[in-house]
């Protein structure tokens, strides 16, 4: 199946002011109930790191756990969740991040990474940076590294993908959105 951005950024629909004023939210809901959009996705981020060295999928709270546990599967990688704080029942690693809504905390399973794991992570968008970032030292303080940053929506006005890219990290994404889309 063909990548068709245009389909891609169609099904994902901006709702101004939520979850507050000034914000325009980027709802991938529709896209989930697209089989065929979902597919586009889902075989795009497979094909690309199909042949990568990545050991293992990392998937960022809460919408990242939706497309990384297809690629897991698909993939055949092992799947490392990031969740929000208090969420994981072992032991944990956590790191607080800055978000567009305020400042919150994630946190890693102690034993989910060793040195030398080459780690995907993915969630559904690229805002500020934050979480991915957050995400990143979490998977640095375990050993591991991170082979790429991906997601399907990246929102540039926002900054994270360049912050990501400074603390050199390769991001991917499948499309963006201007302020003014």
């Amino acid at each position: 199946m063909i990548f068709d951005e245009f389909t891609i950024k169609s099904l994902i629909r901006p709702v101004p002011g939520f979850p507050k004023e000034g914000v325009t939210f980027r709802d991938i809901t529709p896209l989930y109930q697209s089989p065929r959009a979902m597919r586009m996705v889902a075989d795009s981020l497979i094909q690309r790191y199909v042949e990568s060295p990545v050991t293992h999928i990392g998937a960022i709270d809460a919408r990242g756990f939706l497309l990384g546990a297809v690629l897991a599967y698909e993939l055949n990688k092992p799947l490392i969740l990031f969740r929000k704080a208090g969420k994981l029942p072992a032991d944990c690693l956590r790191e607080a991040y800055s978000t567009e809504y305020g400042e919150a905390h994630i946190e890693v399973h102690r034993d989910a990474l060793k040195e030398g794991d080459q780690v995907l992570l993915l969630d559904d968008l690229i805002a500020t940076g934050g979480t991915f970032l957050a995400a990143a030292r979490l998977v640095s303080q375990l050993g591991a590294e991170v082979y790429e940053a991906a997601a399907i929506i990246d929102l540039p006005d926002l900054g994270g993908s360049r912050l990501i890219q400074d603390a050199g990290i390769a991001t991917f994404t499948l499309c963006a959105f201007e302020e003014a889309e």
